[in-house]
This record gives structure tokens, sequence and C-alpha cells, in this order.
């Protein structure tokens, strides 16, 4: 047996090739996100249904979950987001040409598809190579890569529809962003290839054979864990779900109260900007102090966010009421930085992750993908405020599961 230590681990070693292009691809997100409901609306579509198409994005993502862990543990995670990237591409282009509300909805659905593989391929590679000692640091920071994106996005889509006057105009925003993501996965090394000698080394338990990725699959992955994925996975689905909802949320009330799509735009992105400045500071207190100090506060002001904007749209100063509760809901979203991806890397099978991880982001997305389906319903029938403020309840509902489940299922718990 060797003597030679490996050596140790420096997450900046992996910063540039794993962070650099989810920000990449990332910042475009964050410029579109807002901006659907917008041009589902300026196509015709009315509130109940400029929602519906928003959601196609969480739908598409909730799809995707199904072959993603599949695709990842066959072709890897360099080229999974490299063909996702192109996939993507090809769902912008098809928004910025769509003559209809429906044509849109099925470009949307194809960027949630692709979004899903491009998040689970680094997903699973963190989840693979970082120690568990820096895991929700590590995570928190992807995840605050995620939200650097959502923050500058919204400032570039807001400065591009004020240059162009149509909102559309955001969706080659994205298109940039994936052609460099693509760019710096092509272009540098890749860190899969410098970091499984290191972890295979130190862990000789790792099986990287294709038969053992070969072995499980979405289905067998939901079956084998059944009983983690009913429960803290139901927890898991309620927290995706209060999440989405706030990104579709946030754009239909300004919509609905007046505001111009700039105007819209820059809120989300100060909001967006909140939400990243507290991505290092999660991680921190899930690793010293356990993950429930995180996703309890998280959890709880979202709930409380949600049943907040229900009650304002007829206040006086409904605006200013509106642009205060954008910022604490990017708050509350803030602290919560990283927890879903480190509660599905505590998971997961260290040895091949990829399929459990699929399992665990399709119960998550499956919150995600019916909110914004529920607010177009409930805002057909009902109304906004009521679509808001039941997604409240559904937030605080979430709270409750995470006390009564956390500390059974997930280590660092408490």
């Amino acid at each position: 047996m060797s003597n030679v230590e490996p050596s140790p681990f420096r997450f900046r070693s992996i910063a540039l090739p794993a962070i650099l292009p989810t920000l990449a691809f990332s910042i475009g997100e964050g410029a579109i996100i807002p901006i659907i409901p917008i041009v589902a609306h300026n196509l015709g579509a009315q509130l109940a249904v400029a929602g519906l198409i928003a959601a196609m994005v969480m739908v598409g993502e909730l799809v995707g979950d199904i072959p993603s862990g599949w695709i990842i543990s066959r072709i890897g995670e360099r080229a999974g987001m490299i063909w996702a990237s192109l996939l993507s591409i090809a769902g912008l282009l098809l928004a910025l040409v769509a003559p209809n509300p429906f044509v849109l909805g099925t470009a949307i659905f194809l960027i949630g598809l692709a979004t899903a593989i491009f998040a689970l391929a680094r997903h699973a590679f963190m989840t693979t190579f970082v120690p568990l000692q820096y895991r929700a640091r590590a995570l928190s920071t992807l995840g605050g890569s995620f939200r650097l994106g959502l923050f500058i996005g919204p400032f570039l889509a807001a400065a591009v529809i004020h240059l162009t006057g149509t909102a559309a105009s955001a969706f080659w925003v994205h298109i940039g962003g994936c052609v460099t993501a693509a760019a710096l996965l092509i272009f540098l090394k890749d860190p899969e290839t410098m970091f499984r000698p290191r972890r295979d080394a130190s862990d000789p338990h790792l099986v990287s054979s294709d038969s053992a990725k070969r072995s499980r699959g979405l289905y067998r992955s939901i079956a084998d864990n059944r009983h983690v994925l009913a429960r803290l996975g139901t927890a898991a689905g309620l927290i995706g779900a209060v999440r989405a909802s706030r990104q579709v949320l946030i754009p239909l009330w300004g919509v609905s109260i007046g505001v111009t799509d700039a105007n819209i735009a820059l809120i989300i992105g100060i909001a967006g900007g909140l939400d990243f400045a507290l991505f290092y500071a999660s991680g921190q207190i899930m690793d010293r102090w356990g993950r429930m100090w995180s996703a309890l506060p998280s959890m709880i002001g979202l709930g409380l966010g949600h049943l907040a904007l229900a009650f304002s749209h007829e206040l006086p100063g409904r605006t200013n009421w509106f642009i205060a509760i954008a910022m604490i809901l990017g708050i509350a979203n803030g602290f919560g930085s990283g927890l879903l991806m480190t509660l599905g890397a505590d998971l997961a099978d260290p040895r091949d992750p990829a399929p459990f991880l699929g399992a665990w982001r399709f119960t998550a997305d499956a919150g995600a993908a019916a909110a914004p389906l529920a607010i177009s319903g409930f805002t057909a029938l009902v109304s906004l405020a009521f679509a808001s403020g039941t997604m409240g309840i559904v937030g605080l509902l979430g709270a409750g599961f995470l006390i009564r489940y956390l500390p059974r299922f997930a280590p660092h718990s408490r």
C-alpha cells in the first residue's frame, strides 16, 4: 500500500473550471426568467396564461430530471453541460421568433430541459469530489454562482430592453451565456480528469466502472430511496415550490400593478443581489452549526413574505410594498443558498451520485413545476393575491416538514 498522501483539497483549485461555466449559463437564465411572463403577456396571453408559460421552465426541468442522471453517468458532466447549452440555444432561438404564446411555451419547455441536465452535471461533480467538511460551503458557492447569475442577468435584460424597446430581446443575453459556457467547457481543462485520481486515491471504496454506473437509474433510485424521498423529499418539493413561486409571482405582480417591464427586471435584479450576498454565510452556517439553522429561517421567511405580498395589492403605496417584499423574499431565499444541493449530496451514494441526485432533484423540481401551474390556476379562478397567500402557507408547511424529518434523515442537520 502506498504511503503517499493525496494533496489536500483546495476549493480555489476548481473554482475556475467548475464555477465559471455555471455563472455564464446562470447570467443568461437570470436575464430571461423575469421577462418570460412579460413576453407572453405581450403576445396576447392573459395573466393566468402568462403564468402557465413561465411555469414551462420548471416543467421542462422536471421532465429533464428523468433522463439526466442516466445521461451524466454515461457521457460525463462536461459533455452533458455542452449538449445542454446547445439545446438551450435552440429553445432560445425558437422563443425569439415565437408568433404566439403556444410556441413560446414550447421554447421555454426546451430551455427547462437543458437547464436540468446542466444543473445536475455540476451538482454530481461537486458531490463526488468535494470532501464532506467543505461540502455545504462548496455547494453554497455553486448555488451562489446561480444566484450571481440571477442578480446580473436582470440588469443586462433591463439594459437590452431599454436599448431595443422589446422584452424578447433579452433572450439574446441567454444565447450569449450559453455560447460562453460551452466555450469555457471546451477550452478549459475538464475538472473531472483533474480530480478523479485524487478522489480515487483518498477513497478506495469508490467504484468508477461502467457496470457500477449502469446499475441504477431514476426509477430504481426512487424505489430504493422511497422512504427518505417520501418524507424529506416532500420537504424538498415544498422548498422548490415556494422558491419557484417567487420567480413567477414577482414579475406577474409587477405587471398587475403597472410597473414597467424594465423596472420589474431592475427590482428583481436588486433582490437577486441580496439573495447572492448571503450564499457563503449560508454555507458556513450549515457546515458549522447544521443544515437546520439555514433551512428553517429561509422557509419561514419565504412563507411570511408570500403572505405579506398577498395583502399588499390594494394598500396605499403598493409599489413601495412590492419593492420591499421582493427584497425580503430575496434575503430569505439567499439564507437557504445551496440547501437542496447540500441535502442531496448528504444522502447520495458517493460512488455514483448522479442517479440519486436525479431522483432528489425530481422531487424538488416536482414542487417547483407544480407551483407556477397552481399560481396560474388560482389566478384564473380566484386572484393573484389568493395564489400568493396559498404559496405562503406552502412555505410554512415546508418549514414544518423540515422540523419533523431533517434531523431524522440528514447528517449535520442540527
